[in-house]
């Protein structure tokens, strides 16, 4: 099943299941406590007729895996990946719906497309084996890990507002199958930067729940993402970038530098070094 979170013309906002093109509205089917006699019924709307809004509001916590391909640390010619550099949090705050707008605060730093996996904790977890690891997920999702480059701590330079694009969909595992078969994709505007098998992750998803719930409790509603392929590349003000996950959806932004400052911090030209150009994309 697929889900989304959405808002009507009228300000009238949901979660709906998509059924044959057209969302239902999953609030509609639940009894209404104002009015008992009420009997619960089906109403649903297409999608034409709604706004997305973001897939999970008000997680409280969004949980990132660092350099979690062998590609990707060779292009940030990192000396370490994820099983020496754990995890760390996004700002809840950062979280944008799909088909809204990347809003970049600078004008004189460079920002990155970072596209990923991600799936949302369905139940609370703590100390959670890999091999229960399923039974702890809702669903998968598309997410955009947008990241200012530079030394200032990971979690600063990728927690602006609107630097967490996710959705739209939340795809139950039913549907999504096996995740190691899945395949991303990343473009700005109409280059694709990259593309990658779910199944090059160093740690896949079992590993990361395990380890990330043996670190902090998750609740219900938190984010995981697995972390980035090679391919990041500079985004500029006018760019449109998308992410698409086979079985999961296609997630497009728009990216905006409109009232962007000078930055206060002096990070610029530290930490990893992204590469001048965008690696080229891999022959299959």
């Amino acid at each position: 099943m697929r889900y989304l979170s959405f808002r009507t013309a009228t300000a009238y906002e949901s979660v709906g299941a998509i059924v044959d093109g057209h969302i239902v509205d999953l609030a509609a089917m639940l009894p209404d406590e104002t009015s008992p006699d009420d009997v619960p019924g089906l109403r649903s709307f297409d999608l034409e007729e709604i706004t997305v809004l973001p897939l999970v509001p008000d997680p409280t916590k969004v949980v990132a895996a660092p350099v979690n391909y062998f590609d990707h640390k060779t292009e940030m010619n990192e000396d370490a990946h994820i099983d020496s550099l754990g995890v760390f949090l996004k700002a809840p705050s950062s979280v944008l719906a799909a088909g809204e707008t990347v809003r970049l605060p600078y004008t004189d730093r460079r920002f990155d497309q970072e596209g990923e996996l991600a799936f949302v904790v369905g139940r609370t977890a703590r100390d959670v084996a890999p091999q229960h690891a399923g039974a702890y997920i809702a669903g998968y999702t598309c997410l955009l890990d947008m990241t200012m480059r530079g030394g200032e701590d990971r979690s600063t330079r990728k927690s602006f507002d609107t630097f967490t694009p996710l959705g739209p969909y939340l795809v139950t595992p039913d549907e999504v199958g096996d995740v190691s078969a899945l395949r991303l994709r990343t473009w700005v505007n109409n280059e694709l930067r990259q593309d990658a098998d779910i199944a090059e992750l160093i740690w896949g998803v079992p590993e990361l729940l395990a380890y990330v719930s043996s670190v902090m409790t998750l609740q219900a509603g938190d984010v995981v993402t697995t972390g980035t392929p090679a391919g990041i590349g500079q985004v500029r003000d006018g760019d449109r970038v998308a992410v698409e996950i086979s079985r999961i959806g296609r997630l497009e932004v728009a990216v905006s530098a409109a009232n962007a400052v000078a930055c206060p911090t002096r990070g610029a030209g530290r930490g990893p070094r992204p590469p001048d150009e965008v690696t080229p994309v891999r022959e299959r």
